[in-house]
């Protein structure tokens, strides 16, 4: 009974995996990677190096994980989303594009999370972050 209640949910979960992303691809894979890490990585800063840009005291603050954790769902709509549109608009870029920006955002969150926890950085990828941080401020 309980293997077969197991078996139920996880089929649920898929199905909803598959109507929301039009299936699983490497992009969105490759997307909770780098949400996992650059949430796991802002909470070492936090909890552990008490280094953080988003509290007043540096520390870990339950109310600011929740937010993050929050982003990160908030994220995954998104890219649900722009898939709903690929369907709409009969394309198949606007959800990988989107999963693009949302990987090379999580790129620059992951790497200044190392950085404050002073691993040094090679200066050729802070370069390739104030390039895409400056095409980022165009944009906005």
């Amino acid at each position: 009974m309980i293997k077969s209640l197991f078996c139920f949910i996880f089929g649920l979960i898929g199905s909803f995996f598959a109507i929301a992303f039009g299936g699983w691809s490497s992009g969105l894979t490759t997307l909770i990677i780098f949400l996992a890490a650059d949430y796991i990585t802002g909470l070492i800063v936090a909890g552990v190096f008490q280094n953080s840009t988003h509290t007043n005291n540096g520390g870990l603050e339950s109310r600011t994980a929740l937010k993050g954790i929050f982003r990160k769902f908030a994220i995954i709509f998104v890219v649900a989303l722009s898939n709903r549109l690929d369907i709409l608009l009969h394309c198949d870029y606007i959800m990988n594009a989107c999963i693009i920006a949302f990987i090379s955002s999580e790129l620059i969150s992951l790497v200044e999370n190392l950085g404050l926890m002073g691993i040094p950085i090679p200066s050729a990828i802070t370069k390739a972050i104030s390039v895409l941080k400056e095409k980022e401020d165009e944009l906005k």
